[in-house]
């Protein structure tokens, strides 16, 4: 844009006012000092909390995230921020970040990777303590890796991300940061070497000693390892008082139930890689390997979450089903040194409030939840309010976010057919796609098979005739990426795009591209329904319709994950009643039996019965159910104020306050 255009734009919006109230506004927020971690964590301020992760999910200009885990891992840390808890993100910024998802004519996925502007990204290189840009140095068996650091402030947090893009790297060691979970087994474990050991340099190299390590799943596992160095370099132990001291300052968490989750590396990659660490340790290979194996499991294999478990006092899943998958996959292992088994607890997982509350819902909170809400937003007292709200004031409020999605959609629609070459008119069709009277339901995330985002098409006559009937018309907005080697997950989602291009869905079934922050922060704010329908029990929890809740949207689900904990028989709907059966496609069947029997006897009916004002009291009445019931539940507050009495205070030497959370 020309420098006058952008003037020009800029008083049109009262710009220049805006920001200097924003800015007001930040100053106030970064200098306040009653806040809930200076009462509760004061023991973390000398000595913060390390958070690892291998992506983190702040907003859609920063594309260092993927999927559910960068997304938790930003809400995280922003929480952090809000509670005034002590602690610092460590992840790797990847120049390329994850792809941009492109459909082709045939509804089949192609992938682009687009060069990461750093300039237009709000980071600045990390200064150690000496006050020059940190940069780390990995010895491996092949030659050293090298990385530089940057800085990205996340309010009163920082989050630091290692990038192998420097001088002195090979070719190949210059991409290894390029693009998330690209490449092979070997691209993998040098990543995670970055990522755990080359963190935890960084953080020395900066005068930062930390009191505790939180591993957001096993990828940031080796920072354990260099952790375990760092104590017997300073304290003059052998490995195995250090690593017993090590392990009562960690905090692990696990977040799939699903095997082919978590990483695992032959016996050659890790003595290549780890090689030069394991010689400071003083441990041989064997022993080094016997650490990431399972009991009675061939020593060939080195598992990191398997690490993670062995070498950390707490460990917990996601939520309480996932606690209980977890405690099974895990039934043979035990604790490094003590020979104790592993115990894991869980803390199901949360949203942060200001990220995903649409504005609309904001000001109407701040109208009827009281002055300050959000600095209580975990407190179930203060979500009581919204009984208090006009039926009518919530609906058109709802309606309104509705209507700004449909008009999303619809852009994005356009833009993809045009950018596809397709005619005129179909463009012209494209405009006019979807009725704000419609009931409305989104399906957003991963296209991993067992997330079954082909359910609903189990029985398409029954769905032609569900999405057709002109007096209780239903429409779906799906959106999500398949990994670029899941061919069975690209088939799903060419299946459910196609469904664009049939004649009885075309303006009733709309697939949006390129799912991100984005895309998801219009989804979970304007639909009716958020439907998810994984294979129970493989949704370890999921957040993406505690995003729902927030704003009003219900949800209609497998009682799985976080919903299985949550639904109450009236702040939403579930698919079935948590049975499984052992015969998959048995079990497919019997829940896509549920999901359209639901629609059809509950959903459906409660949209439509309105009332002489043309209210749908009855769906209202659970709109107001939902935020009341859930919103102190499932946000990150209530989760990082979790993390902070049960895991952290204790792991840094304090005392755990008495709650109900089993870590």
């Amino acid at each position: 844009m020309p420098l006058a255009q952008i003037e020009r734009r800029a008083e049109e919006m009262v710009l220049h006012g805006r920001i200097n109230y924003a800015y007001r506004r930040q100053r106030e927020y970064m200098h306040a000092d009653r806040t809930w971690g200076a009462r509760h964590a004061g023991i973390l301020r000398p000595r913060p909390v390390a958070y690892f992760s291998a992506e983190f999910g702040l907003h859609e200009s920063v594309p260092v995230y993927s999927g559910g885990l960068g997304i938790l891992a930003g809400d995280h840390i922003k929480s952090a921020s809000d509670l005034d808890i002590p602690l610092i993100g460590i992840g790797l910024f990847y120049g390329q970040g994850y792809f941009r998802q492109r459909l082709d004519l045939t509804g089949w996925q192609q992938e682009e990777y687009i060069e990461t502007d750093v300039t237009q990204v709000p980071m600045e290189p990390a200064i150690g303590a000496n006050g020059e840009p940190v940069t780390v140095r990995i010895d491996t068996r092949g030659g050293p890796i090298f990385s530089k650091v940057w800085r990205v402030k996340v309010g009163r947090c920082d989050l630091f991300l290692l990038d192998s893009n420097v001088d002195g790297n090979s070719s190949e060691d210059r991409l290894l940061t390029s693009r998330l979970y690209g490449g092979d087994g070997r691209t993998r474990i040098r990543q995670e070497i970055l990522l755990g050991i080359g963190g935890f340099r960084a953080l020395k190299a900066m005068g930062i000693t930390p009191g505790v390590l939180h591993l957001n799943e096993g990828h940031s596992g080796f920072a354990l390892l260099e952790a375990i160095h760092n104590r017997m370099q300073d304290e003059g132990l052998n490995f195995d008082e250090a690593s017993y001291r090590v392990s009562q300052e960690v905090c692990f968490t696990t977040h799939t139930p699903v095997p082919a989750g978590h990483d695992r590396f032959d016996a050659g990659l890790i003595e290549e890689h780890l090689g030069p660490l394991r010689d400071l340790l003083g441990i041989s290979h064997d022993r080094l390997m016997e650490l990431g194996s399972e009991y009675g499991e061939s020593k060939q294999m080195f598992c990191m979450t398997v690490l993670c478990l062995k070498l950390a006092r707490r460990a917990n899943a996601v939520s309480s089903l996932h606690g209980e998958v977890s405690r099974s996959m895990w039934a043979r292992l035990t604790m490094a040194n003590t020979g104790e088994p592993v115990r894991i607890g869980h803390i199901t997982n949360g949203v942060h409030v200001p990220t995903w509350l649409a504005p609309q819902m904001y000001r109407l909170f701040d109208r009827h939840l009281g002055a300050n809400w959000a600095q209580h937003s975990s407190e179930a007292r203060i979500w009581e309010g919204i009984e208090g709200v006009d039926d009518g004031e919530l609906w058109e409020t709802h309606l309104s976010l509705k209507s700004r999605l449909l008009e999303f959609v619809r852009r994005q629609a356009i833009e993809q057919a045009a950018r596809r070459g397709e005619a005129p008119e179909t463009l012209q069709r494209l405009g006019r796609i979807l009725s704000p009277d419609a009931l409305t339901i989104g399906f957003a995330r991963r296209f991993a098979t067992y997330k079954r985002a082909d359910l609903i098409l189990s029985d398409i006559e029954r769905l032609a005739q569900m999405v057709g009937d002109p007096k209780r018309p239903v429409q779906f907005v799906f959106a999500g990426k398949a990994h670029p080697r899941d061919e069975p997950g690209k088939r799903v989602l060419q299946l459910v795009a196609g469904l664009m291009r049939d004649p009885k869905f075309a303006d009733k079934f709309v697939f949006v591209e390129d799912y991100d922050i984005d895309v998801g922060r219009h989804l979970v704010q304007g639909v009716d329904v958020w439907l998810n329908n994984p294979r129970r029990p493989l949704e370890a929890s999921g957040t993406s319709g505690q995003k729902v809740v927030l704003n009003g949207g219900l949800n209609l689900s497998v009682l799985d994950g976080w919903w299985a904990e949550a639904y109450d028989g009236l702040n939403g709907f579930a698919i079935g009643t948590g049975r499984t059966h052992l015969n998959t496609q048995m079990h497919d069947d019997r829940d896509a039996e549920d999901l359209h029997r639901t629609l059809r006897d509950e959903v459906i009916p409660l949209y439509y019965h309105r009332d002489r004002d043309g209210l749908p009291r009855e769906w209202i009445k659970r709109m107001k159910r939902t935020i009341r019931t859930l919103g102190w539940r499932f946000n990150a507050d209530r989760m990082v104020m979790d993390y902070t009495l049960n895991g952290y205070i204790p792991a840094a030497g304090g005392t755990s306050c008495q709650m109900n959370v089993n870590l």
